[in-house]
């Protein structure tokens, strides 16, 4: 995701437009839940109303994709597994099989690329890894204060917890209140929309 988006979502997290949200396709106001699709030239994530999201496919070949609702808690997966050096990362493949993990900081997310082979050998261990869709959706960890969570979310999801880190965090070590909200945002994915995996 480019900063420019990355800026937009932070934006739309912080506070609602004077005159609401709009479709970044078409302009047409939406509301509350909406849908997203990704730009899949600049890997930016955009607002759709119903009617263009419906134009697309999270599997298309096309310029945009539509970024679909899964959320499937994985187990026998741990975020140590993953040799990451961060608790909380989420990592997004591309159509070419290579990907990439990113960490929420409070500067936004750091991006770093992930060896080939390595991602591949992950993903072979996990199924639900090997369906996830290039670019629209992504691994979520969460290792932080002891959890031991892995998660296919969409990709808008994992930009939400790069804004709640990134408006939340404070002082050197994050606070506490960074910590207890992104707790809070695990849970509210341990919902009726998430499927063992």
């Amino acid at each position: 995701m480019s900063t420019t988006a990355y800026g937009r979502l932070l934006r739309r997290t912080a506070g609602r437009r004077e005159d609401g949200e709009r479709c970044e396709l078409c302009e047409a106001p939406v509301q509350g839940e909406h849908a997203h699709v990704v730009d899949a030239r600049s890997a930016e994530v955009m607002c759709a109303c119903r009617a263009c999201a419906l134009l697309f496919t999270p599997e298309s070949d096309g310029h945009f994709l539509q970024v679909p609702d899964r959320r499937q808690r994985l187990t026998g997966l741990r975020p140590a597994d993953l040799g990451v050096p961060v608790s909380l990362a989420f990592f997004v493949t591309r159509p070419d099989g290579s990907a990439t993990a990113h960490y929420p900081s409070p500067l936004g997310a750091t991006r770093w690329e992930l060896d080939v082979p390595a991602w591949q050998a992950i993903a072979g261990r996990a199924g639900p890894l090997r369906t996830m869709r290039p670019m629209v959706e992504a691994l979520l960890v969460n290792g932080v204060r002891g959890a031991t969570e892995c998660w296919v979310v969409p990709i808008d999801d994992c930009y939400r917890l790069v804004a709640l880190v990134r408006r939340e965090w404070s002082g050197l070590s994050g606070g506490d209140q960074v910590w207890a909200k992104i707790e809070q945002y695990f849970a509210q994915l341990d919902d009726t929309r998430s499927r063992p995996g």
